[in-house]
């Protein structure tokens, strides 16, 4: 065997030596005249890494493979464990990933049996890579959590800058923004210690990417100009090519127009010079979403149009939903609402396919991991900025659909409560004639008559909210649609009404919605039927709705919350959740922020709702959960049913849990609400 690695050597050296650098020159040489076996071992393995690096993979896995013979003839576990991991690596960089995982798992057991904890935490670094590539992110991050406190302890810069990247790559997907930011400024650090200028381009990158997920636009700008200044002309075309739309897509975000369309025209001109499809095609969509902004509908539609054809080609779904969101915005403000309804179709079936995709595996930490739960996967691209005027136009096809559903459940509404005032009125009046005949059940019966005037009492502030909140809000409605129908206004003097006639139609909704789950818990209706769920899935749930609301005020929405379970009724508690995200928004200036997050505290579980918003003065604070109707108004004017939160109050305590606030005025308000874990 050692005349064979002997004779290759010489064999290789003969063939390749005018090729080779002066550092696989030596060790070849080395390995020719060494005589002792475990020495020619750790020279092959310098060999097959020198040549690793040089990435030629035929002659490295030439070496492997006599190496390995070597090894396992003369009992050399680190031989082996060496060459298994070298192995691995090849693989993985040709993404055969079974082959790699094989090796990797080969090259752990060897290094297990030599109680090598160094060995172990690369290898372990790898395969976290591998998994994450995969999109198995839980398999991942713990591989890679359990080898960055070895690495650290030693400062082994090269392995923790693969460790730091893996880590915020894989809680990058899994929307965990704070810690993909936190290990990509961890990597940023280490790559420039160690002069690495590929991995500072893509840590900087990320970072600029993050931050402009967090609605940090500044910073996001700052970033990516920092990039830029670390490119290379001629080898990073591509990145420049990505990094200058993405730049003119933060100055968009200001209405900076100038800024926006010199980055913008000068990224998509560079993009079509290098024939960078991917960066033609992002640029197109910036553009687009540039021009619709600036009212140039027919350049806009031109633009669009070749970005969807170029999407589709290549099969790019992010820049793909993207697109579609922007011909809805596109069409709603040309008045072609049949067409938005058709992209908005496609919109969603393409969003629900893209989620399903990037969902992530979960795990609960181990001795070795420090990582939080991992968050259900969210579309990484940036969120999509639509233009006032398009949301508008979209707001008046959904008033239409209101105001219809919206008089058919007040009616019903109304019935059924006045159906239920009168039978509390009529068993009343039963129950004080018996009152006089069993004077021996006085106290009972008086107890109850007392718990029915309470009733009534409450139906009556019922009908005074409904005949004052639903007339104004729907008659409103039906006075705006009056004088379009008899050209009392021009079309163009009605869309100017649009936001008022959307606001008037979606607190009729909400009125409604709250007032039939008041009237039901009033008539001691409401019985929870509690089960175990994961309430980071109501977050997620809810923070999609609150979406479209949030964009209009620029609010940054993080959401913090760990995959934690409560035992109630789901669907209170999501009504709690919306209401309380709702309110949030509702009081938030632009610019604020909206965190949510759950706590665990030992057999209860406390979440909260907080924003950086205007807050609520003492007095206000006071009147929050009475059974009065309290509401004030939002920060653009948003109205309010002054019930919502009288009906957390009760959901949550139908529950076993309370509900609280903290609050200070012009610094924001949290709103806490703690639910069991178990069966009470």
């Amino acid at each position: 065997m050692k005349q064979q690695l002997t004779i290759l050597t010489a064999l290789l050296f003969a063939l390749f030596v005018p090729a080779q650098n002066e550092q696989v020159d030596q060790l070849i040489l080395d390995i020719a005249f060494q005589t002792k076996d475990s020495a020619k071992v750790d020279s092959s393995i310098k060999l097959i890494e020198a040549l690793y690096k040089a990435e030629d993979y035929k002659k490295a896995l030439l070496y492997i493979d006599q190496t390995q013979q070597l090894a396992s003839k003369i009992n050399y576990t680190k031989g082996n464990a060496e060459a298994n991991y070298y192995r691995a690596l090849i693989y993985s960089d040709k993404n055969d990933y079974f082959n790699a995982l094989d090796n990797y798992n080969k090259s752990r057991n060897f290094y297990t049996q030599l109680n090598d904890t160094l060995g172990i935490a690369k290898v372990s670094n790898s395969i976290g890579l591998i998994e994450i590539k995969r999109g198995n992110y839980s398999t991942g991050l713990k591989n890679s959590l359990s080898a960055i406190a070895i690495f650290e302890k030693r400062n082994l810069r090269d392995e923790l800058s693969k460790a730091y990247s893996n880590l915020a790559e894989a809680y990058h997907l899994t929307n965990q923004i704070e810690k993909a930011l936190e290990f990509n400024q961890k990597a940023l650090k280490v790559r420039t210690q160690l002069g690495d200028s590929t991995g500072m381009k893509l840590s900087t990158k990320n970072i600029a990417l993050l931050y402009s997920k967090r609605k940090e636009h500044r910073k996001a700008i700052e970033f990516y100009e920092q990039t830029l200044s670390l490119l290379n002309p001629k080898t990073d075309q591509d990145l420049r090519g990505e990094i200058l739309p993405r730049i003119g897509y933060e100055y968009l975000q200001f209405r900076e127009y100038d800024k926006a369309t010199n980055y913008l025209l000068e990224g998509l001109e560079y993009n079509r010079e290098t024939k960078n499809q991917e960066g033609i095609l992002i640029s197109l969509n910036a553009i687009g979403n540039l021009n619709i902004e600036q009212n140039k509908l027919k350049l806009a539609e031109i633009q669009l149009a070749e970005a969807l054809t170029i999407a589709e080609q290549t099969n790019n779904k992010n820049e793909l939903l993207k697109n579609y969101r922007l011909q809805i915005a596109l069409d709603s403000t040309r008045g072609f609402y049949q067409n938005a309804f058709n992209w908005q179709r496609k919109y969603f079936n393409l969003k629900e396919t893209l989620t399903a995709e990037r969902q992530p595996q979960t795990f609960e930490e181990t001795e070795n991991s420090t990582a939080e739960s991992i968050l259900d996967s969210s579309i990484t691209n940036e969120t999509d900025h639509i233009t006032s005027k398009s949301e508008i136009d979209k707001k008046y096809e959904i008033a239409t659909y209101l105001l219809g559903i919206g008089l058919l459940i007040a009616l019903i509404s109304l019935f059924v409560t006045g159906t239920q005032y009168n039978k509390a009125k009529q068993a009343q009046i039963g129950l004080a004639a018996k009152n006089k005949q069993l004077t021996e059940h006085n106290a009972v019966i008086l107890e109850q008559t007392q718990h029915l005037e309470e009733i009534n009492k409450v139906k009556d502030r019922l009908f005074s909210i409904v005949s004052h909140d639903l007339k104004d809000s729907i008659s409103s409605i039906k006075g705006f649609l009056d004088l379009l129908k008899e050209d009392s206004i021009t079309k163009e003097e009605f869309n100017e009404l649009i936001p008022e006639l959307s606001e008037n139609a979606n607190n009729a909704s909400l009125l409604l919605y709250n007032l039939l789950n008041w009237s039901k818990s009033q008539m001691q209706n409401l019985e929870p039927k509690p089960e175990l769920f994961n309430i980071q899935e109501v977050f997620q749930t809810k923070i999609s709705l609150i979406e479209q609301k949030a964009e209009q005020k620029r609010l940054a929405v993080i959401d913090e919350s760990q995959r934690d379970h409560v035992y109630a009724d789901r669907s209170m508690i999501e009504i709690v959740i919306q209401n309380l995200l709702t309110n949030a928004v509702k009081f938030s200036r632009v610019g604020d922020v909206i965190t949510v997050s759950s706590q665990d505290f030992g057999d209860k579980v406390r979440l909260s709702v907080e924003d950086t918003g205007v807050g609520i003065s003492k007095e206000n604070m006071d009147k929050l959960f009475k059974n009065d109707a309290f509401t004030t108004i939002g920060t653009k004017n948003e109205k309010g049913t002054g019930l919502g939160l009288t009906i957390c109050k009760e959901l949550v305590e139908l529950n076993n849990g309370k509900i609280w606030v903290e609050s200070t005025p012009n610094v924001g308000s949290k709103f806490f609400v703690e639910l069991p874990k178990a069966v009470k």
